[in-house]
């Protein structure tokens, strides 16, 4: 079972696992999508390019620090709803073999009782293998009370 709105603390830390984000990665998602842009598919058109290869969709790796603050389990069981993104920057590109992990820390918690639990703001930060930043910003979620029995 995930974390409780309660357990949630302004100032908490947590790092999440990582994983390799791959060439199937970016070609899923570009079917999903249809986002099928050049930069992200077609390895020879990228070379000419500002990063001088391949690159993955910045909402892809968005998708990744989701899945990632998913897979940690604070949030099984517990979460309401996904709420909002807030100020999230793409700062540097995502390649094809990074090693990505996210680091989270809770910003900001508001109790809502008219809908059995409160918001929890934290801030994501996605990095690489060489714990860079490449993309951050904040994620808003709504997270469930702990029943009054447990």
């Amino acid at each position: 079972m995930g974390m409780y709105f309660e357990e949630f603390k302004t100032g908490d830390k947590m790092t999440t696992g990582s994983r390799v984000v791959s060439d199937a990665d970016i070609m899923t998602f570009a079917e999903l999508t249809g986002d099928d842009n050049r930069i992200h598919t077609d390895e020879e058109f990228s070379k000419a390019g500002p990063f001088g290869k391949r690159v993955a969709h910045g909402l892809l790796g968005l998708s990744i620090t989701m899945g990632l603050a998913w897979k940690m389990g604070i949030l099984d069981g517990t979460v309401l709803a996904f709420r909002e993104i807030n100020e999230w920057k793409f700062i540097k590109p995502v390649f094809i073999g990074d090693v990505v992990h996210a680091d989270l820390n809770i910003v900001e918690t508001k109790a809502l009782p008219r809908i059995g639990g409160g918001s929890v703001v934290m801030l994501g930060e996605l990095k690489n293998q060489q714990d860079e930043v490449r993309m951050k910003g904040k994620l808003s979620v709504l997270v469930m009370s702990k029943p009054k029995n447990a």
